[in-house]
């Protein structure tokens, strides 16, 4: 895919988990704001329905980041027909369901690391490894936290602890990054309004146990919060922001 002549070559951008929810939001939008963007996920044929929706800009690529020679392929194929990349959103993610820490079985807790940490941490050492060599130099990677990054919710362990250690990687990259021009941020979001959180209005585990609904908000501020963020010249960086319903029982989860 070729720019017009005297036309900005797009930039290229990657979207982990990008067939549903925030990530296929993100995608749709980064294409529309003149990127070639990268659609990795577990299920093509998801991909491919959000590639048709976003036009040739989107490329659909089945990738599971929980592997490594699965990442390492996505990222050939990256370097190959692109040679660079300008940004990574580590957006793939899922959760356990809710259960007490005790009952949580060690193939549940596995799955939910490998998922939203270790496949984040891949996509990274992938995405470091090509923003350094290539020229110009350097990108930008934004990691879907959660506002259970910092309050966890009941019954949630796994997720809670692989959304803390998504910060400890935040800082950790955009401190690594510094010397080659490589800047990372992170985005927690509490209760967007997309499919996944649509339960969330008719009710949801609180601090106490009880079970009562809470607000959601329009998946379209995550966007425009994704949008500036990237946007942003390399020398400046949001490093952390969160964006919630402003209603939502968050802030000591009461």
């Amino acid at each position: 895919m070729e720019a017009a002549p005297g036309a900005l070559p797009r930039k290229i951008a990657l979207v982990t988990g990008a067939g549903s929810g925030v990530g296929r939001v993100v995608a749709l939008a980064l294409a529309r704001a003149g990127y070639t963007v990268v659609l990795a996920g577990r299920r093509l044929a998801q991909l491919e329905a959000v590639a048709i929706e976003g036009g040739p800009a989107c490329v659909p690529v089945r990738a599971d980041v929980s592997r490594e020679a699965s990442v390492d392929a996505l990222f050939a194929r990256i370097a190959d027909a692109f040679g660079r990349l300008d940004l990574l959103f580590n957006n793939a993610g899922t959760a356990n369901p809710p259960v007490p820490l005790e009952e949580l079985p060690l193939e549940l807790w596995r799955g939910v690391i490998e998922t939203n940490l270790t496949g984040a941490f891949l996509c990274t050492r992938a995405a470091f490894r090509l923003m350094k060599e290539q020229s110009p130099r350097g990108g930008r990677i934004i990691n879907n936290g959660s506002v259970s990054a910092t309050t966890p919710r009941p019954r949630m362990v796994a997720y809670t602890a692989s959304k803390h250690a998504m910060t400890g990687l935040t800082k950790a990259t955009a401190l690594e990054g510094r010397p080659y021009d490589i800047a990372c941020g992170q985005i927690d979001i509490g209760n967007a309004g997309t499919p996944l959180a649509a339960p969330m209005a008719q009710g949801t585990l609180q601090a106490d146990l009880s079970i009562k609904p809470e607000p959601i908000f329009d998946v379209k501020h995550v966007v425009d919060a994704i949008l500036y963020m990237a946007g942003l010249p390399l020398e400046a960086n949001v490093l952390f922001m969160t964006v919630m319903a402003t209603k939502m029982p968050y802030v000591g989860r009461g």
